[in-house]
């Protein structure tokens, strides 16, 4: 079997192994029980599955062969896919953007809302992209969308990206600005608040910040807006903790 790992061997401590992650048997009911374990109030809206498998049926419409999955966010630490190759990639159409509010237990809460990235239109993002062979599409697919497709919030679309300077497309999963919690306005020392402070089920907003910010000086990759929104979230912990 090909080495998953053979373009970027330094990333194989840093990708958390599919089997090891809570994303891999995510559903909605699970999300659920654990809100409700939580005391929280249910707000999210979740798609049923005959909504999601038909947006993921649109989505792969007229796809054959191997897929790329681009990740810009927690995707590039904890894929929860079974990948035959993972690389370096530029979205160069695309941006990342810390503008998902989350405010219904994911990260954050109504009480303290947390911010998640978001693909959008702009300058260019770089990531990983990670390539699914052809006979696990289907299966794979299906995983990644109970993930990322389970409420509204994204866009399942395929992009242009470039892969070691050749271009090519990855499925990736765009910001929705059809929905409400997707803010790209969202004002500066709202996003460092959420940053600092939001919490919920799968763990802080902060802890993701601070995840994907390691994942990208691991890959060398510089972000100086998501480095700036981490220094500042930081800043704004130690002087609530000091106060």
């Amino acid at each position: 079997m090909t080495d998953p790992f053979r373009h970027h061997p330094e990333l194989r401590s840093l990708v958390k192994p599919c089997v090891e992650s809570l994303f891999r048997t995510i559903t909605a009911e699970k999300i659920k029980a654990q809100i409700a374990a939580s005391g929280q109030e249910l707000t999210i809206e979740f798609h049923d599955n005959e909504t999601r498998e038909g947006l993921r049926a649109e989505a792969l419409k007229g796809h054959k062969g191997d897929l790329y999955v681009f990740g810009y966010g927690s995707l590039m630490w904890d894929p929860a896919l079974e990948f035959t190759e993972v690389r370096r990639a530029c979205a160069p159409e695309h941006e990342r953007r810390f503008i998902l509010v989350d405010d219904k237990g994911g990260r954050g809460s109504s009480e303290a809302p947390g911010v998640m990235a978001a693909l959008d239109l702009g300058q260019g993002c770089d990531g990983l992209v990670f390539r699914i062979a052809a006979d696990c599409v289907d299966r794979e697919t299906e995983i990644l969308f109970r993930r990322e497709m389970i409420a509204p919030g994204y866009l399942a679309r395929f992009i242009p990206v470039v892969v070691d300077g050749v271009q090519t497309v990855a499925l990736s999963f765009l910001a929705d600005h059809e929905q409400p919690h997707m803010q790209p306005d969202i004002d500066r020392d709202e996003q460092i608040r959420f940053a600092a402070t939001g919490k919920g089920i799968l763990g802080s907003s902060l802890e993701y910040l601070q995840s994907t910010v390691t994942q990208l000086e691991n890959l060398g990759i510089k972000d100086e807006d998501a480095s700036a929104l981490l220094s500042a979230a930081l800043d704004f912990r130690q002087e609530e903790e000091a106060a």
